[in-house]
């Protein structure tokens, strides 16, 4: 059976024509991965925006959502999941404690330090649009048998955990 041809085939073979000299195969792969990408960030999008969030506000309030009861983590734990700088976290936590999804409070093992805890209202858009978040993202993988899926799981988990480890 013949697999159904996309626009990275095209681009792969006007590279190939025009540059036989290179072996564009990574294009193959990741040409692929880019396109897949940016579907998934405009699928993500779709999903956030029915809640009326941004893709930031879901990653932090999805963090503090994450690390379980009381949902609560410092503004550190917080940069370090979401991988912004101290600076831009701050910013970040005073728009969604001024839409009232989260709260500080001072942390109780460091009395200089504060704690950013999910709010009530913020655990229920988080949640909502996380139920949003899957079935865009289960009608991206449809094509995929689960067998599949879970291949390319495995496949993309080999490349991407080295270069996570190299990451400070």
């Amino acid at each position: 059976m013949t697999e159904p041809a996309d626009d990275v085939d095209a681009v792969v073979a006007a590279w190939r024509r025009e540059r036989p000299d290179l072996d564009v195969t990574p294009l193959e792969v990741l040409s692929r991965v880019s396109r897949l990408a940016r579907r998934l960030d405009l699928a993500r999008g779709s999903a956030f925006a029915e809640h009326l969030l941004e893709g930031w506000a879901f990653d932090v309030l999805s963090a503090l959502r994450r690390a379980g009861e009381p949902y609560e983590l410092s503004p550190g734990a917080l940069v370090q999941q979401t991988l912004v700088t101290s600076g831009t976290m701050t910013n970040r936590v005073d728009r969604l404690e001024r839409s009232g999804f989260v709260e500080r409070r001072p942390d109780p093992g460091d009395r200089r330090g504060v704690l950013v805890r999910l709010t009530p209202a913020g655990r229920d858009i988080v949640d909502a649009a996380m139920a949003d978040l899957i079935e865009q993202e289960k009608s991206l993988l449809s094509q995929l048998s689960p067998s599949d899926q879970s291949l390319l799981a495995t496949l993309l988990r080999s490349m991407l955990a080295p270069l996570e480890s190299r990451e400070p």
